[in-house]
Parts: structure tokens; sequence; C-alpha cells
């Protein structure tokens, strides 16, 4: 029987691990369930796959998970300290879903304590690429990636010498407004944003997925990750989201990962790896789907992908700023203090700041500046948001 922990298990990644451990109860034991503020799904899921403990991030709700899981026997705790600490427990195999940078601490953790990090939280290696590989090399911990663009490269690359891939292409949706008119999008709304055509996901992710600030992240994350250079990395535009990621390789050869849009399939890949198991996923069938449609991306359209390899370029704690910065910027969005166009006008202030200010991007890369820098960004994004309102 496997240990397993689910670090975000209210989120849609963590909702469809769930799904996944939940069909074979007697293959696991849930050594720990975290979440945030939906503390009877959390108190739910802890009852149903009898975990050891669960932990709310909000301190403030901890009462309220304590009278959802009384009489369970399932320990309760409450606090960023209290994730950290349930990611440290002893466990085979840890997802980690916390959204945002908020999900770099506990996979260090999970790291630490030698167990395979099946890594959905796409901000940990953009924030700290090295520092979590070294972690992971000197605990003999391994890293699994969860995002189903990864999850497609690495499938592409099973049984292939990583010095014979000549490219990586990442697909991208689109988002909500891939057809708009770009006139119209200074004027586009939180709710409009939050809208995927293709995949249900959670609001941030969603909003993300329209500005490509998560496509940008997963290109930073393709680097680090797979050790190739920022040249080697292309983005395609692909409408339909049946092809996740391409690997093409010297000899001409372009290897492509095909499947529905269900995230069960890159989350069961990791699960199970290195065998292949059967999932609850739709079966494509291609006679069907006709035809599938790639174009190159429009970075009018989308500023915020261009940033990445600008963030490549620059290196060191660069990926902090950006990544706190999209965050914050997503926040004054979602509040409605500036419009969708506004988020990467905002990051690209923050990151020229940055470059302004001697040795911040170059600082030494430790969990301690990471976390420093990631404050400091989103203090100059709430500053330039507050120059610009007046």
């Amino acid at each position: 029987m496997r240990k397993v922990t689910v670090l975000g298990a209210t989120g849609s990644i963590g909702q469809n691990t769930i799904d996944l451990i939940a069909r074979a109860p007697d293959d696991y034991d849930v050594v720990a369930l975290t979440g945030g503020a939906n503390i009877q799904q959390l108190a739910d899921d802890a009852r149903r796959l009898g975990a050891n403990l669960a932990v709310t991030a909000h301190e403030e709700k901890l009462d309220d998970l304590s009278s959802a899981l009384a009489g369970s026997g399932v320990e309760v705790a409450a606090g960023s300290r209290a994730i950290a600490e349930a990611a440290a427990r002893p466990a085979d195999w840890v997802m980690s879903a916390i959204v945002g940078s908020a999900g770099l601490a506990p996979g260090i953790e999970a790291l630490k304590q030698g167990a395979t990090l099946a890594l959905a939280n796409k901000e940990t290696l953009v924030c700290a690429g090295s520092l979590v590989l070294e972690t992971a090399k000197a605990h003999n911990a391994r890293l699994l990636p969860v995002d189903s663009e990864h999850s497609a490269v690495f499938q592409a690359l099973v049984g292939e010498d990583i010095d014979a891939v000549e490219r990586v292409i990442i697909t991208a949706s689109g988002g909500a407004f891939r057809d708009w008119p770009l006139e119209d999008l200074a004027n586009a709304t939180v709710e409009q944003a939050s809208s995927h055509p293709n995949w249900d996901m959670g609001q941030r992710i969603t909003i993300d997925s329209a500005s490509m600030f998560n496509k940008a992240l997963e290109v930073i994350e393709t680097k680090e990750y797979f050790s190739v250079s920022p040249t080697q990395i292309e983005v395609v535009v692909h409408p339909e989201s049946i092809v996740h990621a391409m690997v093409g390789y010297r000899d001409g050869a372009v290897i492509a990962h095909l499947g529905a849009p269900d995230m069960r399939h890159a989350i069961g890949y990791a699960l199970h790896w290195p065998q292949r198991r059967n999932l609850p996923v739709e079966r494509l069938d291609l006679t069907k789907l006709g035809q599938l449609n790639f174009k190159s991306p429009d970075l009018t359209r989308y500023p915020a992908l261009k940033l990445a390899w600008d963030v490549m370029d620059r290196g060191g704690l660069a990926g902090s700023v950006f990544n706190a910065a999209k965050e914050r910027a997503l926040d004054h969005f979602i509040a409605r203090h500036i419009s969708f166009t506004d988020m990467a006008d905002a990051v690209a202030a923050v990151l020229d700041r940055f470059d302004a200010s001697d040795g911040l991007i170059d600082a030494e890369m430790t969990l301690d500046n990471v976390q420093k820098t990631d404050h400091l960004a989103r203090q100059w994004v709430d500053d330039t948001v507050v120059e610009r309102a007046g």
C-alpha cells in the first residue's frame, strides 16, 4: 500500500487526484490532505479516504474543520506552517497542486523526505528551479510533471536521449479571447476571462489561460525541468487542446502526445508511473475530430508570452519576480482595479524595476531570497497600480 499526500486537495487538480485514488482505495494510505476555504469538501474527502491528517490553509477555519471532522479520528491543523509540516510527513507520493508560489515551500518539504513529487504547481520550478532540482537530487527524491504539456513532453522522451532533442513544442488553447478583436481586450471582464472553451479549471488559472500567463510559466518550467535552451522551446496555438506537446528530434522526427482534455490522464500517469494503468478518460476518435489546427501565437494579443523569454534571459531570481508580479496583477484584475491588458504591462514594469535594482535579480537562489523577492515584487505591483490610478 502506497502512502500518498495531496497538497491542494480541494482545487480542480486535487479533486481529480482524489477521484483516481478513491477508485482504488485499497491501494493507498492517505497520509494528509490540505485545502483552502472549502472546509466541507476537505472534510468529506478526508473521511471518505480515511486520511490521517486534514489541513486548511486558513487558520481562522480551524474550528470549522475540527467540527466537520469530529469523531472521525482525522487529525486537523491550519495555517501555512501546518501545510509544510503535512508535506514533510513520510509519504511515497505527494501531489503538489497548491496554486501559486504558496506551493513552493511544501513541495520542498516533500522532496526533503524523499517522496516522489507529482508537480502540478508550475510556480515551484518557475520561482526556484535550480533550488528545487538540487533538493530532489540531494534527497534521492523524484519530480514527475503533471501539467498536461510537461507530462506529454516527459512521455514523448521515454527511451530517448535528451541530447537528440532539437525542439520542444508546447501547445496552447488560446484561452477565452483567442478570437476576439484586439481592440476589445482592454474591456474584457473578469467573468468573460473566467470561462475556458475546453478545460474545466479554477478561476485564476482560467484567466491566466486567457492572458497566456500560464503558458509563459510553462515555457520557463520546460527550460528548468528538461534542461533545454530557451531557443529550443516553441509555443503553438492549438484550439482543440488534443495535442498537448510535441518533441522534435535532430533526425527530423516529431513525436506528439494526444489525448482528450482531461487532467486525469497526466495525474494518472504520474500516480502509476512507471506503469500505465487503465484510466477513466475519453478515448479519442480521430475520425470524429476530423482536423487539428495550429497557428503561431500573436504576441500583440499575448504580450505575457513574450515575457517568458525575457525572464529566461535575465536568469537568477527573475522567475520569482515574474510569478509574484503575475499573481498580484491578477489579484488586481479580479478586484477590478486594472484592465485585462494592464496585467502584462504591470508585470513588465516590475521586471524592469528589478533590473534597475542592483543585486536583486542575481541574489543567491535560496528559499529565503525567493520569498523576499516574491514579497517585494507584489509590493511593486501595488505601487504601479496606485501610480496609474492616480
